[in-house]
């Protein structure tokens, strides 16, 4: 989103991206009534909400064991050097990596915190000793496995 040229979201808006976060499968003509304005209406924000990037996109969230993934970890990693290059060369490599969901670059202890889905212990070893550890440039990884997803809401507090 480019704030000098994206006009703020009215009340409209918002109800709209608020509805869609909590139900993606609602027809037009069904959020169009939730939100009080005609069908057509409804429809030409939601254009504009997708052109301007407010939506960048609608996919269902599907259960991660019931389609074999049921083990999540959280890898921290450190690279061997600080620099555009191997940043960029690392960014490159693990976002090709199937298995990893999420890939950030933090401050802290690690250059990169990645949330990866696998079977099983098993699974990620295999990942990690072919996949990871080959990653360019990276030094030292710290793996942590999720015993208890407490809280997974993928939605924006606002």
């Amino acid at each position: 989103m480019e704030e000098s040229s994206t006009p703020a979201l009215d009340r409209i808006d918002v109800k709209i991206l608020r509805a869609l976060q909590s139900e993606g499968r609602l027809t037009n003509t069904e959020l169009a009534i939730r939100v009080n304005v005609s069908a057509a209406t409804c429809h030409r924000r939601m254009q504009r909400l997708f052109e301007e990037g407010y939506i960048t996109g609608v996919r269902a969230e599907i259960a991660p064991a019931a389609v074999g993934l049921g083990a999540l970890v959280m890898v921290g990693v450190v690279l061997d050097r600080s620099t555009p290059e191997s940043f960029a060369a690392f960014e490159e490599a693990a976002v090709k990596l199937k298995e990893v969901l999420d890939c950030n670059l933090v401050a802290g202890d690690f250059d990169y915190l990645l949330k990866i889905r696998v079977r099983d212990m098993a699974d990620f070893n295999k990942l990690h000793g072919q996949k990871l550890i080959a990653l360019p440039g990276v030094r030292q990884t710290r793996t942590f496995f999720v015993m208890k997803e407490v809280k997974e809401d993928a939605r924006l507090p606002f």
